[in-house]
């Protein structure tokens, strides 16, 4: 059994007695399911659970439906005697964009207060530009993610205590002992090659057996590039989200790690705009985590972020490393210098950074390079460096010192994350483990993340899980 942060959250907001819907986010495959089911089952006598997108496939039983009487007889159908009161009955609605008119009955079914809702969705941004009344007072969307390194260390029998005295040495800036930081900073090496996905941890943890962890991590990116061929009716865009998706790696592999316009298509001339509806179908699903270029690093980044660049990482590192490494894990356990290696590093980074709240930036200056990673710190009103390191030399860092020496930048602190087991501070800039990554947010005022298709669109996402849970969860 998986524990997973969001749990409690989930758990909290169905015992308020909201009188909106929650909405669980989040790519496919992350356990949204199963968190939601377990959770359903244990607090409610009655648990109906509807997946919409399997009824498209099958019965259509809830294609047509336009009003909340409607919906109640389609209900019963498959539902029978379990119809009973608000406090007594959880109706979950899986995968809930399959059919986009649902949206707008949401803000009626609420209203009518019959039952209490939970629903699911992977594909929440265009469902939304399809319905006719966006329910936005209506319901409460949070962002779900595969697990996080926090998480992989509990699923691998690391206790609380031993993350608390973690968590302890980063803030006091005292180091691990030897022996316990080589024992992280391993578990942190094989999270490179398993990620997060429940279904891929949980065949980790009971058979330490990499090929079958692979195997799954195929399924699904097959199911990914299935979403993506799927997309639009297009066939031009469809290809087009494709060639982004599988170039991720590639992109990754290079020295500017950008995603270029040119690259996608073989296109001369090609530019970063022809592509803004990929990349946010993309990013909107869960299925990569786009990372935009600062023009300038002031406060806030959102604000002075470029409009054309962005890097672009896959949504879980097992994946990553997975399509470059395949099922050879000598080059990841063994620390082997390269840009692949270093990618790597920086994917685990981007998707801890996000899936804890803090929307990441980059910049690049064409004189001095690239800063890998720039958060906001909302504590110093000023953007927070940071550099991320997987071999040796982790503190030859020349973009990041001309960085931090423009006067008009206002750059208060930095860090590097590397495998150097010291913690300490020298020129400005804080050196810390790279399974410290874990803890950036905590102790910090700071904004939790928009996602970008959402901004404007009144329905800003409610943030992360707080504090661990069970949950049963090991896939969508």
């Amino acid at each position: 059994m998986l524990k997973r942060k969001i749990a409690s959250e989930i758990e909290a907001r169905l015992r308020s007695h909201s009188r909106k819907m929650l909405i669980v986010e989040g790519a496919k495959g992350i356990g949204k399911t199963f968190v939601i089911r377990g959770i359903g089952k244990r607090l409610f006598r009655n648990f109906i659970e509807v997946n919409m997108a399997e009824d498209r496939r099958s019965d259509r039983l809830f294609a047509e439906i336009g009003t909340v009487k409607d919906f109640y007889l389609a209900l019963s159908a498959v539902a029978g005697e379990r119809m009973k009161g608000r406090d007594e009955t959880l109706v979950f609605i899986d995968e809930i964009e399959a059919y986009p008119q649902l949206l707008t009955l949401v803000k009626f079914l609420v209203a009518d207060d019959r039952f209490t809702y939970i629903a699911s969705g992977s594909g929440l941004r265009d469902a939304l530009l399809e319905t006719q009344s966006i329910p936005g007072g209506s319901i409460e969307r949070v962002r779900m993610y595969p697990l996080d390194f926090e998480e992989f260390l509990w699923a691998n029998g690391v206790g609380e205590l031993a993350i608390d005295a973690i968590r302890d040495g980063f803030f006091g800036r005292k180091a691990l002992p030897e022996a316990i930081h080589a024992k992280i900073l391993d578990l942190f090496r094989k999270y490179l090659l398993v990620g997060g996905f429940p279904k891929c941890v949980d065949i980790f943890v009971r058979e330490m057996n990499i090929a079958k962890v692979r195997e799954a991590q195929e399924e699904i990116r097959a199911l990914y590039r299935d979403a993506a061929a799927g997309y639009s009716k297009e066939g031009r865009r469809k290809l087009r989200t494709l060639a982004i998706y599988d170039q991720i790696p590639s992109f990754l592999g290079k020295k500017k790690k950008r995603v270029v316009a040119e690259a996608i298509e073989g296109r001369k001339g090609a530019r970063m705009a022809w592509y803004g509806d990929e990349l946010g179908y993309l990013a909107s699903t869960g299925v990569a985590l786009p990372v935009k270029a600062a023009d300038a690093p002031g406060f806030s980044l959102e604000r002075n972020s470029g409009k054309n660049l962005q890097k672009l990482y896959l949504n879980d590192v097992g994946l990553f490393t997975g399509m470059l490494y395949g099922n050879d894990i000598r080059p990841v356990l063994r620390g082997e210098k390269s840009a692949s290696l270093g990618a790597a590093y920086e994917s685990a980074v981007a998707e801890e950074l996000t899936a804890h709240g803090l929307r990441p930036f980059y910049y690049d200056n064409k004189q001095h390079g690239e800063v890998d990673f720039l958060i906001d710190d909302y504590d110093t009103q000023s953007a927070l460096p940071l550099e991320v390191k997987s071999g040796k030399d982790y503190r030859i860092h020349s973009a990041l010192d001309h960085f931090l020496k423009v006067p008009g930048y206002r750059i208060r602190k930095a860090f590097v994350l590397s495998n150097e087991r010291r913690i300490f501070t020298e020129g400005g800039i804080t050196y810390i483990p790279i399974y410290d990554v874990m803890f950036l947010g905590e102790g910090m005022e700071f904004q939790r993340a928009v996602p970008q298709e959402d901004v404007g669109r009144g329905t800003v996402p409610a943030a992360s899980a707080q504090g661990p849970a069970p949950s049963d969860a090991v896939s969508d």
